[in-house]
């Protein structure tokens, strides 16, 4: 289960404290928009720890037990001055938002802290498919899980990633949404071109694209270029596919190291392209 997820789930049977970073200056440990939520004994996601995590537990905590109705109750708003007050080093102010949220915010929850997700198509339920999910899952990505096979997707799939069966698997690209970071490691090498093959279409046509990512050796990506070259795209085109994906230098192969290797490609992409 990812972080948003368990918020919302804890939501369902207890009314809790969502305190937001609403504004920083200077060097801070997180960003705008980072949250945290906390209950009695229960802290989920964080907004940079230390000292200043460690207050604004304590604080909403507080808060939490003045709180006996969180749908008539304004946010809050502290400011923390990390050096002189907290004694952190990083010296920075960070404004804090506290707000009860309970069972009936769910819904606007979702979708205010889900627009910050960055959407994510991954085609293929094989090994390294799967170790991918288990790291993908835990980053602010909303996940669309996509395989041409029946039965393919696990039980246990974190509530944050949509699993879709497509066949054609290809069928899917023109339904992504928009801003999708693509990754494509099917079954079959031909399942791998159609997809290939369509993300570029559709990145000829929308543009909205920005990361089209192809599992596999510069041996598979150099057969694939040369068959896309026949099928009409040209070189400035195919220069918009990433293979193979992930970091440099990572040898190990296993595909837990792979998952590794490509959310820290993922992480280096900006969020808006």
């Amino acid at each position: 289960m990812n972080l948003l997820s368990d918020l919302l789930t804890r939501l369902a049977t207890h009314s809790g404290m969502l305190i937001t970073v609403h504004a920083t200056r200077g060097s801070v440990p997180r960003e705008v928009g980072a949250w945290m939520a906390v209950w009695e004994e229960e802290v989920v996601n964080t907004i940079g720890g230390g000292r200043l995590e460690w207050d604004a537990i304590a604080h909403g905590r507080t808060l939490l037990g003045r709180t006996p109705d969180p749908q008539t109750t304004q946010p809050e708003r502290v400011l923390y001055r990390l050096g002189p007050s907290l004694g952190q080093c990083c010296g920075g102010e960070v404004e804090l938002q506290f707000e009860p949220v309970s069972l009936a915010d769910v819904p606007a929850l979702r979708a205010r802290l889900l627009a910050d997700e960055a959407p994510l198509a991954l085609f293929g339920g094989g090994h390294v498919g799967r170790a991918l999910v288990h790291v993908l899952s835990t980053l602010p990505l909303a996940m669309t899980w996509i395989d041409s096979r029946d039965k393919i997707f696990p039980d246990d799939v974190s509530h944050s990633v949509v699993c879709e069966h497509s066949d054609p698997v290809q069928a899917a690209v023109p339904t992504l949404a928009s801003g999708s970071r693509v990754l494509i490691m099917s079954f079959s090498h031909a399942e791998d071109l159609d997809i290939v093959a369509a993300c570029l279409t559709r990145q000829r046509e929308r543009g909205d694209l920005p990361y089209i990512g192809l599992i596999g050796s510069k041996t598979k990506w150099a057969s694939f270029r040369s068959r896309l070259v026949a099928r009409g795209f040209s070189d400035s085109e195919l220069d918009h596919v990433t293979s193979p994906i992930g970091i440099p230098g990572i040898a190990d192969k296993r595909p837990e190291a792979i998952a590794i290797a490509v959310a820290a490609q993922l992480l280096l992409l900006p969020k808006t392209s």
